[in-house]
């Protein structure tokens, strides 16, 4: 198999980082299938790819697309809930999660969850259904790929593939491979992100959950920050102005969205600030 020969993607999983890759999957041409748990989460992922504020829509508006690319993209995109839909899909690409709430109620805050147990049963289960060329690639920012290519036996067939956020936009994606990865899958995957725009960078998989490149560097970022603000030698707001006006970043280390806590089994996500 060659990058050439995907035609359709499924993407598990229509929340934020599942619908932006939906998207620039639909604009690069590919059959796209998007499978929630619910109409009303499939329903929520469409609105998001077409008229959220990274949208299609919003692309015509800024000219960055044009109308009839919006609409050939548009025809190339489906929902489900039914996990059968994806049988025959030449690549999926997990992206699942829940989303929980923490917090006193004048101060709750959306907390995003990644659950390893819930990973590897979904795959178990796709392992079971989808066509068995198919290549299966998780979204994961943090476990070890090889810990979730146990739940299938197309262990070649496996693969990281990190986005960041928001997945439609930024330009990098996080190819991971394990020892049983066949180089072939790689080539695959490197292609199909060419194809998206995208530049890959190849990460070896390394045991105990370490996460990858971009997010090892921003804990240790973190990590040192909020050492410098419980030294009391300078505040939330201060580190942040100083990382932005200083160093040209984006955002402060406090106002990016980032692990808050993390264990085995489960990684949580949360607005730092």
């Amino acid at each position: 198999m060659k990058a050439e020969d995907i035609k359709c993607i499924g993407v598990m999983g229509g929340g934020t980082m599942g619908s932006g890759i939906a998207q620039t999957a639909i604009l690069a041409g590919y059959k796209t299938i998007v499978r929630d748990l619910r109409d009303q989460l499939c329903e929520r992922a469409r609105n998001t790819i077409v008229d959220g504020r990274f949208g299609l829509k919003s692309g015509v508006e800024r000219g960055k697309i044009t109308q009839a690319q919006m609409d050939r993209a548009v025809a190339n995109l489906s929902t489900t809930t039914k996990v059968e839909d994806l049988k025959n899909c030449d690549l999926i690409i997990e992206t699942i999660g829940l989303t929980e709430t923490t917090g006193a109620t004048s101060e709750r805050k959306a907390v995003w969850l990644e659950s390893k147990p819930l990973k590897l049963e979904v795959f178990a289960e796709l392992d079971k259904i989808v066509k068995k060329d198919a290549i299966f690639a998780s979204n994961t920012s943090l476990f070890t790929i090889a810990d979730l290519a146990k739940a299938v036996k197309r262990k070649d067939k496996f693969i990281g593939m990190h986005w960041f956020r928001p997945a439609n936009i930024m330009k990098v994606v996080e190819v991971t491979y394990t020892a049983d990865t066949s180089k072939e899958t790689i080539q695959i995957l490197k292609g199909i992100c060419q194809r998206f725009g995208k530049t890959a960078v190849l990460v070896k998989d390394v045991s105990g959950d370490t996460g990858f490149v971009g997010n090892r560097i921003m804990w240790a970022v973190r990590e040192e920050a909020f050492k410098i603000v419980r030294e009391g030698i300078a505040t939330k707001e201060d580190v942040d102005t100083v990382m932005t006006l200083g160093f040209n970043w984006p955002a402060g280390p406090f106002t990016r969205t980032g692990i808050v806590r993390s264990d085995d089994k489960q990684t949580r996500y949360a607005d730092l600030r």
